[in-house]
């Protein structure tokens, strides 16, 4: 029995047709345009948000460590050459006022123990964006120095520019705030925290429990953050009222003496 072979020409291959190409209306294109602009706008968003919270925070960092570091040094130089001349006794209850600084000036250093024993923030004179944003813990201009009576107050953020208070919220009752200045080092006992409308000046008035008031015969410090994280809705209010003094020559207080490096 013969088989007879069929040519490929015989039975040639089916070809199924392309579906026909539909050109969009422009309600698609409209679609089409809105959404790669959200996508755009999105990677926008979160380049800003990984700029304001890492990259800020990074330069920051490098320019408050400078900053504290010089201070450091013109405080212990000061420290060396008064040691020989320093009283045999100094009262702690009778500190010497730091003088007031120019705008932007960094005068003192910030010390918060329960910040962690190697916590340490420039101060700098001025609350403007060109202080805060750099070199730490600003001073509301015409609020008492330290040493002063009245209501020494600093302001700080606390996310991003180095996020000097971001753990503001830790800070307990009877905790200690040392403040640290060419003059010496003062110790601050914390007495309350609260939270405030961004309208609510009286807090660094020279006696917030008194605002009326126009003098006052404590020396307290506060500390002003924006509340709560990732917002500034409202203030976080830290309260310290002044505890001692003591030269720089007399060396630092024990529950700094880390950070101090002493």
């Amino acid at each position: 029995m013969s088989h007879t072979q069929s040519s490929p020409l015989e039975n040639p291959p089916v070809r199924t047709a392309a579906p026909p190409t539909r050109s969009k209306n422009p309600l698609n294109w409209t679609i089409q345009i809105f959404g790669e602009l959200l996508i755009t706008v999105g990677l926008i968003l979160l380049l800003f948000v990984a700029w304001q919270l890492w990259w800020t925070n990074l330069e920051a960092n490098a320019t408050q460590d400078n900053a504290v570091h010089s201070l450091s040094q013109e405080f212990e130089q000061k420290a060396q050459e008064t040691i020989s001349h320093a009283q045999a006794t100094w009262d702690p209850n009778s500190p010497e006022v730091t003088s007031e600084p120019g705008h932007g000036e960094a005068f003192g250093i910030a010390y918060i123990p329960r910040f962690g024993e190697t916590y340490q923030r420039p101060l700098a004179e001025g609350t403007s964006t060109d202080v805060l944003d750099t070199l730490g813990l600003g001073h509301y201009d015409g609020t008492a120095m330290p040493g002063e009576k009245g209501n020494f107050s600093l302001a700080g953020h606390r996310q991003t520019n180095g996020a000097v208070l971001d753990r503001v919220e830790e800070i307990q009752q009877g905790d200690h705030i040392y403040i640290r200045t060419a003059q010496g080092y003062y110790t601050y006992t914390v007495y309350e925290t609260k939270i405030v409308q961004p309208t609510d000046i009286d807090v660094i008035a020279p006696d917030p429990a008194n605002p009326a008031s126009i003098e006052s015969t404590d020396q307290l410090l506060t500390l002003t953050t924006c509340h709560p994280c990732y917002g500034d809705t409202e203030r976080y209010i830290v309260h310290a009222k002044f505890d001692s003094w003591r030269p720089l020559s007399a060396g630092a207080p024990d529950e700094i003496k880390i950070a101090v490096g002493s």
